[in-house]
């Protein structure tokens, strides 16, 4: 991918080197211990809950109100505004830059509104979300309230070492999908799909949480399709790298290697064949509206 050509955003925040855990006491969030996180975190796997949005609210639960909000010092404020110079902080920032530049342009011929850029949080090991505690366990998310990706640059070498996965192309369409979930939030429908999570069982709770991710997935598609007309930013191979994230990643895929079975009813991000399908979906068409999930017949 030829992503050095990319303009790299100016909506990144560099907390890398702030201490490796995010500053909380006793080595966990808010004083929560490390092996109370990693259990929200598992728990947040099989429910579809987004993980810092549990470990946010066994923060208030702990400390009998609201998460501390975290105190910045003008310095640290700026060092956080300057961009990254390490290859994968300019990678990431790259990337962004280049989402910005093709949502900015789809947004008003497809869906008919003015887009709204998300943020990116670099950090290292932890840090706070607007949805509570950031931890590298997590993996990168996206948090609706304060409508910004969270990655830990770590990820991209646990991908390969833990998912057998690696090119610029497969990390890069690991941001893209986490910026289909602000996408998603720009549209109403995170929230819409919370909703209906609240009124529904367990199992239709997960399904509503793979048509979300299906979708993001699709979204990711469908930017690196106008990214490459727009700014021929794709070579050779890189379609078969976003292919074998996505199938690593899978929902059925993961739960073999676990537990040596998969169990569709638990499903909270789809099977391997699906999200290599849906981004295919995105990327052929190149139109937000082929990524509808919810009205699809078949996930």
């Amino acid at each position: 991918m030829r992503w050095e050509d990319f303009r790299a955003s100016d909506n990144v925040e560099d907390r890398r080197g702030e201490g490796g855990g995010g500053g909380f006491p006793g080595g966990g969030a808010g004083g929560l211990g490390i092996g109370t996180i990693v259990i929200l975190c598992i728990i947040g796997w099989v429910t579809g809950i987004n993980p810092a949005v549990l470990i946010g609210g066994a923060e208030q639960m702990m400390g009998g109100g609201r998460a501390p909000q975290e105190q910045v010092d003008p310095q640290t404020q700026e060092r956080r505004r300057t961009k990254p110079t390490d290859e994968s902080g300019r990678f990431a920032a790259s990337i962004l830059g280049n989402t910005e530049d093709v949502w900015k342009d789809l947004f008003p011929n497809q869906v008919g509104r003015e887009y709204r850029p998300t943020g990116m949080v670099l950090y290292q090991g932890g840090t706070r979300s607007g949805c509570g505690s950031a931890q590298a366990a997590m993996g990168p998310f996206y948090c609706p309230l304060d409508k910004k990706v969270y990655l830990d640059t770590s990820f991209f070498k646990e991908m390969e070492t833990k998912f057998g996965v690696k090119g610029d192309f497969a990390y890069a369409y690991v941001i893209a999908h986490e910026v289909g979930h602000h996408v998603q939030n720009e549209l109403g429908i995170l929230g819409k799909v919370q909703g209906r999570q609240q009124a529904s069982s367990k199992v239709e709770s997960n399904q509503l949480s793979v048509r979300v991710e299906l979708m993001a997935d699709c979204l990711a598609g469908v930017w690196a399709k106008n990214s490459n007309d727009r700014f021929n930013s794709l070579e050779t191979g890189d379609i078969e790298e976003a292919m074998q994230a996505a199938s690593a990643i899978g929902d059925d895929k993961l739960q073999k290697q676990s537990q040596g079975y998969a169990v569709p009813d638990s499903f909270t991000h789809g099977s391997s064949e699906q999200r290599m399908r849906w981004f295919m979906t995105g990327y052929r068409s190149g139109q937000t509206k082929s990524c509808d999930t919810f009205r699809a017949a078949r996930n």
